[in-house]
């Protein structure tokens, strides 16, 4: 949910813009912080995103569509957390550190599918 601050007048542009964020958040339905439960480090996670950002913004799509920085209660506190969408949770994975078996065996998976193995 996202907060409104009452104003006298609102413009159209703000309007629509603000009801397309709420449209693509709908469609995140991963959470950065999700990645702990695979064995990521909060370091990690953060790396992982920074740079699938950076591959989004050199693509040419809009982050926005892709990544919501948000805040999430995790054990009694809150964290700096990220929506991420189907494109932003998989780049996410794919850049992040390669050891992790998560990461890895995503990895391949994808390959497979892509290039058709069994």
């Amino acid at each position: 949910m996202e907060l409104a601050i009452y104003t006298a007048t609102y413009d159209i542009a703000d309007t629509v813009q603000n009801f397309m964020n709420i449209y693509y958040a709908t469609h995140m339905k991963y959470l950065a912080s999700d990645l702990l439960d695979k064995g990521l480090s909060p370091t990690q996670i953060s790396d992982a995103v920074s740079a699938a950002i950076k591959v989004v913004n050199a693509s040419g799509i809009k982050t926005h569509k892709h990544f919501l920085p948000i805040f999430s209660g995790l054990n009694e506190g809150i964290i700096q957390d990220c929506k991420l969408s189907d494109l932003g949770y998989g780049l996410v994975l794919m850049n992040a550190d390669i050891s992790l078996p998560a990461v890895s065996a995503f990895q391949v998976d994808v390959l497979m599918g892509l290039l058709k193995f069994s």
